[in-house]
């Protein structure tokens, strides 16, 4: 291959678990020209990683146009109408694409010229997106984030938040209490709980938050509890931040993916989604997951909440404790 293109617009969370795909496609094609179609968001997390030749965001100045290249294959991880009429637009000859019944939206797979057999969504997604590569003749199920945070923006997150760095006592410790999903937000008196709980551990707390939605949140387990709240970040700063962490405590949400991707230990709480699939994938790494009669819906709205609620505050901490103790 000359040259490819790597189709995954979005999300946040989702553009870290297509990282490993691009890191085969690398290392099995050194020499191609990698372009990478992003909105602008997910540019923050694709400048940190070596190896992209371009990087072309939807709705720039002829974004278009940068797409068509000669000699192309594109790959499309996301999977939806957009993205499979990103590739068709972008004249590549070989269009890969997932099974009708693995896309979000089905009819995507009219714009594709190879498609992967059907697979099971029960799997990590980012074995799923290292299997589309298959039709491509690459055999990967390693899991490698080739992302480089630089020491000045290190350096410079870590003096504009004013806690001590990871690697010192007390540790750093961020507690992620936002997610899109109004149905991945664990509740505020959760959170509350658990970090009334820890007062007495020697780890500097650190509240995490990305928009006003989740400020909002954050706050009001900052005024409940005295845990300092993180200015605002930038997507880059927010993964300099975790990188210099010793523990992210999260939901399903970028916090918890990126911290996975820069090998930070994390504790999970899930509820509509689950662990296998989106969760964690080292062993050290812990989550809090109880399987109900409508567990996996993947619904962004919910009357009961039951999955959450069975999530206790006391299981949340004793893993805190436990994750920082064995990775001392």
């Amino acid at each position: 291959m000359t040259n490819i293109l790597i189709i995954r617009t979005s999300s946040l969370g989702d553009i870290i678990h297509t990282l490993p795909a691009f890191a085969a496609l690398r290392k099995n094609f050194p020499a191609a020209r990698v372009t990478w179609v992003v909105e602008r968001k997910g540019k923050d997390i694709l400048d940190l990683v070596p190896g992209i030749d371009e990087i072309v965001v939807v709705g720039s100045p002829g974004w278009r146009k940068k797409l068509r290249k000669s000699d192309q294959a594109a790959f499309d991880f996301q999977g939806l109408l957009k993205s499979g009429l990103i590739a068709r637009l972008s004249g590549s000859k070989k269009r890969f694409g997932f099974h009708r019944h693995n896309l979000k939206e089905p009819l995507a797979a009219l714009f594709y010229t190879d498609r992967l057999e059907e697979i099971s969504e029960t799997d990590h997604v980012i074995g799923k997106n290292l299997g589309l590569l298959r039709l491509a003749g690459i055999s990967e199920d390693k899991y490698e984030f080739p992302l480089e945070i630089p020491a000045a923006l290190r350096n410079s997150v870590m003096e504009k938040i004013r806690v001590p760095d990871a690697r010192s006592d007390p540790k750093l410790v961020l507690f992620n209490v936002g997610a899109a999903w109004p149905t991945k937000r664990w509740f505020p008196e959760s959170w509350i709980a658990v970090l009334n709980d820890l007062k007495n551990e020697p780890l500097s707390p650190l509240l995490l938050w990305g928009t006003p939605e989740e400020e909002s949140l954050a706050r009001h387990v900052n005024q409940a509890t005295g845990v300092p709240l993180a200015p605002f970040l930038s997507v880059r700063e927010s993964l300099a931040l975790i990188e210099a962490s010793a523990l992210v405590v999260s939901g399903d949400t970028f916090a918890l993916q990126a911290a996975c991707a820069l090998d930070v230990p994390v504790v999970g709480i899930f509820g509509p989604t689950t662990p296998k699939r989106n969760g964690p994938f080292h062993s050290r790494d812990k989550f809090v997951y109880h399987e109900i009669a409508c567990s996996a819906c993947y619904k962004r709205s919910c009357d009961s909440m039951d999955c959450l609620k069975l999530v206790r505050p006391e299981d949340v901490t004793a893993l805190v404790r436990q994750t920082l103790e064995e990775n001392a």
